[in-house]
């Protein structure tokens, strides 16, 4: 079940405010890859804001957002010249389609077990086409990012109609069995009542991931520790992989 911030109308319609293209350090990676790939397949595609940008840098080819939220898939469907479909890969059969598969935004650490990452993985794989790569990002564990998030997360945002929105995230717990739990609070004098949404998510160590990648017959081609393409470290805060099917 998607989390309430992805679900919920009114906190998806947010999304964009809280987390604007133009700061995300995941696009000036993924986006240049998108344009270069014919067809694309953005999985957790969210509000579609990778996909838009790819448009409207001038990509003719297929673009495709999948996502099982329905607040943001609704929020993506705005946009009526890029193919959208509410659900998971899982559930989508999708045959070397894609030039490009991407997930960008961490959400493939939404995957809390082995069966749901393998699933993914083996669906990713089928939707590439022979020379298709396979994009995404999840958070270096060895960082400890999350100690940072109740400051990191926390803010005010003027959402579309002008009203201002608080949002406060906690962090409950420490790194137990490689997830984290948290939960963020949304509040505004326009709204009856605070909007709450609980999310957990998986820190995957990077020897495990490669060890998942190889049993779903993917081989890594690119590992970055950042979006500034520097080797992973223990203080990397990003395993950043790009992957293509094994020959």
């Amino acid at each position: 079940m998607p989390d309430n911030a992805f679900e919920n109308p009114r906190l998806a319609a947010l999304y964009d405010f809280l987390s604007p293209s133009a700061g995300r350090g995941d696009f000036s990676m993924y986006l240049p890859m998108a344009m270069e790939a014919e067809s694309v397949l953005d999985v957790g595609c969210g509000t579609g804001a990778l996909l838009r940008l790819a448009r409207d840098s001038g990509h003719r080819g297929r673009l495709c957002g999948v996502d099982p939220a329905f607040g943001m898939i609704e929020q993506a469907r705005k946009r009526t010249d890029i193919e959208w479909i509410h659900g998971d890969l899982s559930s989508v059969s999708f045959e070397r389609e894609f030039d490009l598969v991407v997930m960008s935004g961490h959400a493939f650490q939404v995957f809390l077990t082995d069966d749901a990452i393998r699933s993914f993985l083996n669906a990713a794989r089928q939707a590439l086409t022979d020379s298709g790569k396979l994009a995404f990002e999840t958070r270096n564990p060895s960082a400890t990012e999350w100690v940072h998030w109740p400051d990191t997360y926390s803010g005010t945002v003027t959402d579309e109609s002008g009203a201002e929105v608080r949002h406060v995230s906690e962090v409950h717990g420490t790194l137990a069995n490689e997830l984290i739990s948290f939960s963020h609070t949304y509040t505004s004098p326009n709204w009856d009542q605070p909007e709450t949404s609980d999310s957990t998510l998986r820190f995957l160590p990077e020897e495990k991931l490669d060890g998942m990648l190889a049993d779903a017959g993917l081989k890594i081609l690119e590992r970055y520790g950042d979006w500034d393409r520097s080797v992973v470290s223990e203080t990397s805060p990003e395993i950043i992989t790009i992957a293509c099917r094994a020959q």
